[in-house]
């Protein structure tokens, strides 16, 4: 059990960086972020469960409150900060 939280923490936060990085829409960042979040999730649990792995359970302590940060953001919050653009308001 332990080692499937490892590596499902692990394979999530890659691809929700990757999804991060692409930069597609306020709606697809904000599902990376509940991706985040189930892989902190994971990460907590097996670093605490494990042997020798607290740092990355309290890591992923404070990558929660940041990821859930980020789902707030992009998902809950109706609209941008002001003053800041969104992705589709930029020229590229």
């Amino acid at each position: 059990m332990l080692d499937v939280l490892q590596w499902y923490g692990a394979i999530a936060a890659v691809v929700a960086a990757g999804i991060v990085a692409t930069d597609v829409s306020r709606r697809v960042t904000g599902w990376a972020f509940v991706l985040f979040v189930t892989a902190s999730i994971a990460l907590i649990a097996w670093g605490f469960l494990g042997e020798d792995a607290e740092g990355i359970g309290w890591q992923n302590v404070c990558l929660l409150g940041i990821n859930l940060w980020g789902v707030y953001r992009y998902l809950l919050r109706s609209e941008p900060p002001e003053g800041r653009k969104t992705s589709s308001q930029v020229v590229r």
